[in-house]
């Protein structure tokens, strides 16, 4: 078990699953308290990275497109301090972090798993039902349908067309943008009825709004990521970017040979000799223990002596 506690969440590695935490000092976002724990497969992750800094560091996991409902729905635009997938790493604990990290892309390697995208989400998004009311109004899903009521602060175009009820059958995705205080934000569900609708947010009665207190209106992404899990992948439409990559696709080789060959720097860093020696001795402890097949060992040990002819033919190592 690798795993690291710190104030803003703990993350723990069995194996084959990273299960994220959130931390509950009042410093943590309400969206991640709120969204809680997050157990992410191994299969849905396509990296990892520890990155260090003068006075703290930083670990980033990396999942595969199309693998997490939550990061389709958001489409990289939750905040850093509400994204559960990165961390901030003391500076006494980052040498746990880079263990952490480094005990993940071992899995990675051993397990073959595949960079590309996925043609499922690999997780199930928040649990239903759920509700969140924001500045525009409060938004419930049931798991079948959407629902909408009007705060008395909504537009009267809005509120004189009563409560939204709007079944997922009838959705052909979901938009989510945050209000970041500059910018107003909104939660909007299109149908095929109105996926060529030019109403603004605050007259559309398919969509909240979002335009007062940025904590609350966050947790609207609940209901993004909720309806996003239900609706068909996307990997299903036409002319898709995730098209063809299955589980039996070559890529699925390639793309671990690729990682294979990254694991070792083509610049190797003085002290780079004595990692690459502890590399080679752990993956003849794994080829002995049987952990690896004859294939995966020669692969693997090919890798890491590309590291030392690279380290020598720069000059340091």
């Amino acid at each position: 078990m690798a795993e690291i506690i710190q104030r803003d969440g703990t993350w723990a590695f069995d194996g084959s699953t990273v299960r994220i935490t959130p931390g509950l000092h009042r410093s943590v976002p309400l969206f991640r308290q709120t969204y809680g724990e997050v157990s992410v497969p191994l299969e849905a992750v396509a990296g990892i990275v520890f990155e260090p800094d003068r006075k703290r560091g930083r670990l980033r996991l990396r999942l595969r497109e199309g693998a997490d409902p939550l990061l389709q729905a958001t489409g990289g635009r939750l905040p850093e301090a509400a994204d559960p997938y990165r961390l901030t790493v003391t500076l006494d604990r980052c040498g746990v972090a880079e263990y952490v990290a480094e005990e993940v892309r071992r899995a990675l390697l051993l397990d073959q798993v595949p960079d590309g995208p996925t043609t499922a989400y690999l997780l199930p998004g928040p649990p239903v039902p759920v509700s969140v009311r924001s500045s525009d109004g409060t938004v419930s899903f049931d798991g079948t349908r959407v629902r909408i009521d009007w705060a008395d602060t909504s537009d009267r175009v809005k509120r004189a067309t009563g409560p939204r009820i709007i079944a997922v059958g009838d959705l052909s995705r979901v938009e989510w943008l945050p209000n970041s205080g500059a910018a107003d934000g909104f939660l909007r569900f299109v149908t095929r009825e109105t996926a060529f609708s030019k109403l603004p947010p605050e007259k559309d009665p398919h969509t909240l709004d979002l335009w007062g207190n940025a904590r609350r209106d966050l947790l609207t992404a609940l209901i993004a990521t909720a309806v996003t899990a239900r609706l068909p992948h996307p990997s299903t439409r036409g002319g898709d970017a995730y098209a063809g990559h299955g589980a039996k696709d070559p890529s699925v080789r390639a793309g671990a040979r690729r990682r294979l060959t990254d694991a070792v720097p083509p610049t190797p860093p003085a002290g780079h000799h004595d990692v690459l020696l502890r590399r080679l001795r752990e993956l003849g402890e794994l080829h002995r223990g049987g952990v690896l097949t004859d294939e995966e060992f020669a692969m693997t040990k090919a890798a890491v002596l590309r590291g030392f002819r690279v380290g020598h033919d720069d000059g340091h190592v």
